[in-house]
């Protein structure tokens, strides 16, 4: 387990974001090596506050990414289960997660698996705490009735099979979830915690977001940056990697 810990988000988010782009590009992706992940809420594709609306107008239509090669849980479809076993379906024809990047809620839940959930669970329809309820509420005009009260969501257990795991984690109001991610045990009541006896966890956080931690721990953790940084720099170039798979082609061949 790693833990990446930079004085300010935007730090941390720019840690994190080349991280993913070395990752990408040693990845090597290709038309049979992608996926995507999203999270819905419910409500209709084209809502300005469904996760469809987010990812589309915040990544996607960023990038040179086809839209059938973005999968997205829908959350209006007929049969929600039927839905929901199809998208792990879709996970394993892609040969698995390479790298899952997601964040946590006060409460330590990952995706929405909120307190409780089981730690092997798989893509599901899952009723939202009142904690995520009310923390959402302001992307629905403070109004709870609009705020949608189950999701369909990957499973802890789905999370646990990716090869790598990045957790984002900033805030002063995330603290206390960090603590128990990291210096308590694996406990269903503070999901992230499951992502301890992950073999490849990355948590990226914030100075504000270790508040609740011990000094030594951070003092530990700070000490290993030096070598956490070599992950971001230098940063990987597609044009380099293609150049690399060109002159590897034009090897000649010996036995």
């Amino acid at each position: 387990m790693k833990l990446i810990i930079l004085d300010h988000y935007s730090q941390a988010s720019e840690w994190a974001a080349k991280y993913i782009r070395n990752r990408i590009i040693q990845f090597n992706p290709g038309p049979e090596k992608y996926f995507t992940l999203g999270l819905p809420t419910g409500l209709p594709r084209d809502h300005p506050e469904s996760y469809h609306s987010f990812m589309w107008n915040n990544f996607f239509k960023h990038i040179d990414i086809h839209p059938e090669n973005t999968h997205i849980l829908d959350g209006n479809a007929v049969d929600l289960q039927a839905e929901c076993d199809a998208f792990e379906e879709k996970i394993k024809a892609a040969g698995g997660i390479e790298l899952f990047v997601g964040g946590i809620g006060p409460d330590g839940h990952i995706a929405f698996n909120e307190p409780g959930s089981s730690l092997v669970s798989r893509t599901r329809v899952k009723t939202l705490a009142m904690d995520t309820i009310l923390a959402n509420a302001r992307f629905f005009d403070g109004e709870l009735a609009k705020v949608p009260t189950m999701a369909l969501t990957v499973g802890v257990g789905t999370v646990m099979d990716a090869r790598e795991v990045m957790i984002l984690i900033t805030g002063a109001h995330k603290a206390f979830a960090l603590y128990k991610a990291i210096e308590e045990g694996v406990n269903h009541m503070w999901t992230v915690s499951a992502f301890q006896q992950h073999p490849r966890t990355v948590f990226v956080c914030d100075e504000d977001a270790t508040l609740e931690l011990k000094v030594k721990t951070v003092k530990y953790f700070k000490g290993l940056m030096l070598v956490h940084n070599k992950l971001v720099d230098p940063l990987y170039s597609i044009k380099e990697k293609e150049t690399e798979k060109s002159q590897s082609s034009k090897k000649p061949y010996s036995d």
